[in-house]
C-alpha cells in the first residue's frame, strides 16, 4: 500500500494535530475529515469562528496512531476520495497508509460501513459552496 507523509500541527502540549478543512467552489472542491480508528467523530481542540473561513481550516483535531484521514476532491462532481490510516509519526509528520481509494467511479476495496458516515461528510464538505464550518466533529 502507498504511504504518505502528512504535515501535522504541534499543540502547546506537544501533541500532533490536523485540521478539518475545505469546501467547494462553483465546479470544484476538496475537503479533509479526521475520524477516530472506529470512524467516530473526534473532539476538536480549536474551532475557528472568525476571520477567513470560506473553504479554509475549520477545526483542529489531535490525532494519534490508527486515526483515519479522509481526503476528497472533485471536479464537476467527478470524485477522487482517499482514506488513510495513521501508522506513526516522524518529527512533524504523520506517516499514513492509503487503505481505500475511490477513483473513476469505483472503490479499490469497499470501505467498512463504520467509515461511511465520515466518508459521506467529507464528500458533502467538498461540495459545500464556500464552506465555513466543520462537518465531522464531536461538539
Amino acid at each position: 500500500m502507498e504511504t504518505k507523509k502528512i504535515k501535522t500541527e504541534t499543540t502547546k502540549m506537544g501533541y500532533h494535530a490536523l485540521w478539518e478543512a475545505g469546501g467547494g467552489a462553483t465546479n470544484t472542491g476538496e475537503a479533509t475529515i479526521i475520524a477516530s480508528s472506529d470512524g467516530k467523530r473526534k473532539k476538536p481542540i480549536y474551532v475557528k469562528r472568525a476571520g477567513h473561513l470560506a473553504n479554509a481550516q475549520h477545526a483542529l483535531i489531535v490525532v494519534e496512531p490508527e486515526d483515519i484521514i479522509i481526503k476528497s476532491y472533485h471536479k464537476r462532481k467527478d470524485f477522487w476520495t482517499r482514506v488513510f490510516r495513521i501508522k506513526s509519526f516522524d518529527g512533524e509528520f504523520a506517516i499514513a497508509e492509503l487503505i481505500y481509494e475511490f477513483r473513476d467511479g469505483k472503490w479499490n476495496f469497499y470501505p467498512p460501513a463504520y467509515l461511511q458516515p465520515a466518508i459521506t461528510a467529507c464528500i458533502e464538505k467538498a461540495t459545500c459552496y464556500h464552506c465555513r464550518e466543520p462537518y465531522y466533529i464531536l461538539e
